[in-house]
């Protein structure tokens, strides 16, 4: 049998710490990490070590939610009832 061999792709960048304590994060790493302005980023102690990773909510959609109609509760009868009605085939429920 083979052995496996793995490869550890490591990526180093320097920021520097303004006087009010704040850095910018590079775009290699931005881009790594999937972060675009305004999301959070969690840092990790572990003894000397640091690590950087981004803050994700449970669901991938969870930014989305609440930017659908005002006043049109989001469960599937009610989306499409408020389709037909916007298409002007509304229904007499």
């Amino acid at each position: 049998m083979g052995r496996a061999t793995l490869s550890v792709l490591l990526m180093q960048r320097e920021a520097k710490i303004t006087s009010k304590g704040q850095i910018t994060v590079p775009r290699e790493i931005r881009h790594a990490l999937g972060v675009k302005p305004g999301d959070k980023i969690i840092f990790e102690q572990n003894g000397k070590d640091v690590s950087v990773r981004p803050v994700r909510s449970k669901t991938v959609f969870a930014k989305y939610r609440g930017i659908g109609n005002p006043g049109v509760p989001s469960d599937r009868e009610h989306v499409l009832r408020k389709i037909r009605e916007l298409r002007g085939h509304a229904s007499s429920k």
